[in-house]
């Protein structure tokens, strides 16, 4: 699919948790750093989006399989 240089599983997570385990990978990250984000809250279809807006991050991919939704953001620079 994509490259990332970390993961993040939030599977199980609710709201807020899987947008704070993601914003503590990015910090590790430098600029154009990469993280995938397993997660199966349905929030994160509406969160995550406008989080990495917020935040000068690019969105790449949202894709749901299942329950399951697979994101892959890039740090901002």
């Amino acid at each position: 699919m994509f490259e990332f240089d970390l993961r993040v599983d939030a599977c199980g997570l609710l709201c807020p948790m899987p947008i704070l385990k993601t914003d503590q990978a990015m910090a590790s990250l430098s600029g154009g750093g990469k993280v995938q984000l397993l997660a199966t809250d349905p929030g994160i279809e509406r969160d995550l989006p406008a989080w990495c807006e917020i935040n000068g991050h690019t969105l790449i991919a949202l894709v749901k399989k299942g329950r399951t939704w697979t994101a892959i953001v890039e740090k901002g620079l």
